[in-house]
């Protein structure tokens, strides 16, 4: 299965001739073990219109660069247990915008310095800070207790805050690709925001049912097809492995393999996806408690629900409610 980590900005190394040259914006996007990677990759996506929208207009060329930030940089699991490949968070200190991506891993950075010492220095030196999840703790730990914060776009970014509620986001809920949004907005205009708010990806919960709809070979089996359609059928009701492998037709043994070469993730993952996708369905579309919609797609507890939605989603079911009831644009 392709990997997030070979989705990369490739920055144009030549100045442009602009009527009104632009320096290049240097984004960075600090993930912990255990990240959201759909989070992280609709943050990419967001400065990837950009540029592309950028190139097409009187801006020119590409005007951000963004770069993937670890503690110690390499691979980095998300909770998906993807690899995504990043650079050493030490490289670089200097930021238009600097994004703290939440994880498990927090807990074990909070225990050290060296990612702590680094963001004592990357925060003066950044225009605007964005924090979500666990890297909220990151912040707090230094003494900063916003998940956002902005010097050069305080006012700007609040003015568009106030003036662009149907940007497709929640003013109370401000995550972090809703804070690139707004960045994007306040250096571009409100032009190529708005085809960016038409333009990128749909929301991560909306991969969730059509997650990678085939194989790293190109080809879906009946037997296996079959069986994922059971999955998303059947999602709300208790299933053991055995179940689904009796629909294949296969071996439990013989089922997890193939399953897992030719969709590219786990049976229980695949399962998990079907379920995240029913719960955000109702979030969006009932006045259900948590509980209940927590039931109704089989998750069993409100309290599992919230585990899940900031983990996969990083946020809450009650602020993901939220944010679907403000939107007036489908992302």
């Amino acid at each position: 299965m392709e990997s997030f980590a070979d989705v990369h900005i490739n920055s144009a190394t030549q100045p442009a001739v602009l009527p009104a040259p632009r320096a290049l914006r240097h984004i960075g996007i600090v993930l912990l073990d255990g990240f959201a990677l759909l989070e992280a990759a609709a943050l990419v996506e967001m400065f990837q219109a950009a540029n592309a929208l950028a190139e097409s207009t009187r801006h020119g060329a590409a005007h951000y660069d963004v770069c993937l930030l670890s503690e110690s940089g390499g691979g980095i699991a998300s909770s998906s247990s993807v690899f995504v490949r990043t650079e050493s968070v030490e490289a670089r200190r200097h930021f238009h915008g600097l994004f703290i991506l939440g994880g498990e891993g927090a807990h074990s950075a909070l225990r050290g310095e060296r990612l702590l010492t680094w963001l004592r220095c990357a925060y003066p030196n950044s225009e605007l800070v964005s924090a979500i999840g666990e890297g909220r703790l990151m912040l707090e730990s230094i003494g900063l207790r916003q998940a956002t914060s902005s010097r050069r776009y305080g006012e700007s970014i609040r003015e568009i805050m106030r003036n662009s509620p149907a940007a497709g986001f929640a003013t109370d809920f401000v995550s972090p690709q809703r804070t690139a949004w707004m960045l994007v907005q306040a250096d571009l205009g409100a032009e190529i925001a708005r085809q960016i708010a038409h333009w990128v990806a749909p929301p991560v919960e909306a991969h969730f049912a059509t997650i990678v709809p085939k194989s790293a070979s190109g080809c879906v089996s009946e037997k296996i097809q079959a069986s994922a359609r059971w999955l998303q059928a059947n999602g709300d009701r208790p299933i053991t492995i055995d179940q689904v492998a009796q629909v294949a037709a296969m071996s439990e043994r013989n089922f997890l393999r193939r399953f897992k070469l030719e969709i590219g993730v786990t049976p229980s993952d695949y399962l998990l996806y079907v379920r995240l996708d029913m719960s955000c369905r109702l979030l969006a579309k009932t006045n259900l408690p948590v509980d209940k919609v927590a039931r109704r797609c089989g998750i069993g507890s409100g309290g599992g629900l919230a585990k899940l939605f900031r983990k996969h989603l990083a946020t809450t079911p009650t602020e993901y409610r939220e944010s679907k009831r403000a939107s007036t644009i489908s992302w």
